[in-house]
């Protein structure tokens, strides 16, 4: 079996947008655990591609899904993905942002794991919202939506301190 992550990191950095993931997926929709094992083995900026990818097509995402309810995995990676640009900011979007990225591209080499900061409570509240937005935009149920923003929320504020997915 693939692990989608390591250990959550414990420095002052903060925690990996796959642990948080794996863990909201894990506790709402274990049955989506074989997806985010398959995209494991890809850096987060091609797992959120393909997973958002699949979503907007609504499509299944090759993994031999023959149909597809709601999932909730692309919704979370992508909030979160979202958030870690915003909070990051404008330096990853750059020239030198750019030219990085295409660099390790072309020598192969994955990106970094994505990192969530520790968190305002604005800024959990803004990764709520578009968790919601983004559930509602796939058909989620309102009471499924809120769950999911709910297990968002209480994950980004346990931070690294809740002894999460540690395998």
């Amino acid at each position: 079996m693939i692990v989608l992550s390591s250990p959550l990191r414990s420095d002052a950095d903060g925690v990996r947008v796959r642990d948080v993931v794996r863990d909201v997926v894990g506790e709402l929709a274990p049955d989506e655990l074989p997806l985010l094992d398959a995209v494991a083995r890809f850096d987060d900026e091609h797992a959120v591609r393909m997973l958002v990818r699949g979503r907007n097509r609504r499509e299944p995402l090759g993994f031999g899904v023959d149909e597809i309810a709601v999932l909730l995995s692309p919704v979370v990676w992508a909030a979160l993905d979202e958030a870690v640009r915003h909070i990051v900011g404008s330096a990853v979007d750059g020239v030198a942002g750019r030219a990085k990225r295409g660099l390790r591209r072309l020598l192969r080499r994955p990106s970094a794991p994505a990192v969530l900061p520790r968190m305002t409570a604005e800024q959990i509240d803004h990764v709520c919202s578009r968790v919601r937005e983004l559930a509602a935009e796939q058909g989620l149920d309102p009471d499924e939506t809120t769950r999911l923003a709910n297990a968002v929320a209480a994950r980004l504020v346990a931070g690294d301190d809740d002894g999460g997915s540690r395998q």
